[in-house]
């Protein structure tokens, strides 16, 4: 293990740590919330399997990173390699997509009843379990080509086109090959992106108008709290704004693998890094801004009930 890669075992050792302890402490409070008798929201099934992925991406990209930086290597088979990068790549698809589905059905969960979207809204507890399974699907599909081109770490000379990442490596088939696949990926990102920029304006415009409904209301009681609907709201806002921030950098990132014949350990390293902050960071977010989590249902009965008042 050379000196400079101790700072990066440092931080992907941190990045894992807490990534791992958030997404846990996520998935406990929602079976919490299910042996309370509590009624989950539309948006909790898609919470669900992001958090799912997000330990996928964290497992398969941060442990294997982690150990690379920290000198433990050629400790994976090529078989190992391709399996663990399939499942890191299709972990964070998975995370792309379940973040714009939530964002998207957040905002058709706070849309007026009179507005056009009050038939979908009335359908999405329906559709939503659907969708997810259906995220999974394509990824699933799509992704089997990320194994043929990884293979373990080893010295092999005539391999001169090859992305390091540690205890595996990728080999480049070919710059038209490589620079169609990276265009597939990026146009798929971009409209998932897309997706998220276009609810996060419809759920700021729809909060804003109202607040200026009720303001009044608002003027008379001064103990009025903040809804359960505008705490999820404001929760998945943020959590876009931060997911699209870290997308930003990774895919100019990604541009420069693809431009890049080899990259440097310090632009591998940054990009796994990267990789990794959403699914580390996203689960405190949510947490921070649900309204259960102070006040859990106590009790039980017959029906399921709200954890929110």
């Amino acid at each position: 293990m050379g000196a400079r890669d101790l700072p990066f075992g440092m931080l992907f050792l941190s990045q894992v740590s807490i990534g791992m302890l958030g997404n846990f402490c996520l998935l406990s409070h929602y079976v919490h919330l299910y042996y309370t008798g509590c009624k989950f929201r539309p948006t909790d099934l898609t919470i669900r399997h992001l958090t799912v992925a997000n330990c996928l991406v964290i497992l398969s990209n941060g442990v294997i990173q982690t150990m690379a930086a920290f000198g433990v290597k050629d400790f994976l088979s090529d078989m190992g390699c391709k399996l663990v990068f399939y499942v890191y790549r299709v972990g964070r698809d998975v995370s792309i997509n379940t973040t714009s589905l939530l964002s998207v059905s957040q905002a058709i969960t706070i849309s007026p009843n009179s507005s056009r979207w009050a038939e979908l809204k009335a359908k999405l507890p329906r559709y939503i379990g659907p969708c997810n399974i259906l995220c999974w699907m394509l990824n699933l599909m799509v992704d089997v080509m990320v194994p043929l081109h990884m293979y373990r770490s080893r010295n092999d000379k005539n391999i001169t086109k090859k992305t390091d990442h540690g205890s595996c490596y990728s080999v480049s088939k070919g710059v038209v090959t490589k620079s169609l696949y990276a265009a597939f990926v990026f146009s798929r990102d971009v409209c998932s992106v897309g997706l998220l920029l276009w609810s996060s304006g419809f759920m700021v415009l729809t909060l804003y108008r109202h607040k200026q409904q009720v303001q009044h209301i608002r003027r008379s009681n001064t103990s009025s709290r903040c809804s359960p609907a505008s705490r999820a709201t404001h929760s998945i806002l943020v959590l876009v704004s931060t997911f699209v921030s870290l997308c930003t950098v990774s895919t100019i990132i990604h541009i420069c693998f693809t431009v890049v014949e080899t990259p440097s350990w310090w632009l591998v390293h940054t990009s796994a890094l990267l990789t990794g902050s959403f699914p580390a960071v996203s689960p405190y977010i949510l947490l921070s801004h649900d309204s259960r989590v102070p006040r859990l249902c106590s009790g039980f009965s017959e029906e399921r009930r709200p954890c929110f008042e």
